[in-house]
C-alpha cells in the first residue's frame, strides 16, 4: 500500500527531518523556551516521534500515546516550559513533516496524491491527539497530579 511507503520514507529519513527542525525549533518565534536546550537533547526527543510515526498512527488514541504524551505534558511543565510553546513545538514538527512528504512524497498520479491525502489525515489525527494527551499531562502535573475538570478524559 502506498500509505505504507510514506510512513516508511518517513521513518527511514527519520534523521534528516529530526535535523531541519532542531533549528526552526531553537529559532520560531514561538518557541523560545527550546533555546536553552542543546540540539542534541531537542534531536533526541523529535526523533523519537518520526522513527516511530507509523506504529504510532497505526494505534493513534490508543493508550501509548496517551501515557507517552501525558508523560511529555509533565515533563514539560517540570522544565518549565510555557504551555503555548510546548503545543507551538508540536505544530512546527506536524508542519515539518507534513511539507517534507508533499516534497519527497510519491509523486503525481491519482493513487498517490490519494495516498498523500490520507496520510495527511492521519498524521493530523495523530497530532491532535498528541496535543490534546500534552496538554492534559501538563495540567495535571500543574495541578499537582491531579486530573483536571474536562480534560481529565
Amino acid at each position: 500500500m502506498l500509505a505504507v511507503r510514506l510512513i516508511r520514507l518517513i521513518e527511514n529519513n527519520a534523521d534528516e527531518l529530526t535535523r531541519g527542525l532542531v533549528q526552526q525549533l531553537k529559532t520560531h518565534p514561538r518557541t523560545p523556551a527550546f533555546r536553552r536546550f542543546s540540539d542534541l537533547e531537542i534531536h533526541n526527543r523529535v526523533y523519537n516521534v518520526y522513527k516511530n510515526l507509523g506504529a504510532w498512527i497505526a494505534g493513534a488514541g490508543g493508550t501509548e500515546v496517551r501515557q507517552h504524551y501525558q508523560e511529555l505534558g509533565g515533563r514539560r511543565f517540570a522544565e518549565a516550559v510555557p504551555l503555548p510553546e510546548v503545543i507551538g513545538a508540536q505544530i512546527l514538527t506536524k508542519n515539518h513533516l507534513l511539507n517534507y512528504v508533499q516534497t519527497h512524497g510519491l509523486g503525481g498520479t491519482a493513487l498517490e496524491m490519494y495516498s498523500e491525502q490520507e496520510l495527511r489525515r492521519q498524521v493530523e489525527q495523530f497530532f491532535d491527539s498528541a496535543i490534546y494527551y500534552t496538554a492534559l499531562g501538563y495540567c495535571n502535573a500543574q495541578q499537582g497530579g491531579k486530573a483536571g475538570g474536562a480534560l481529565s478524559s
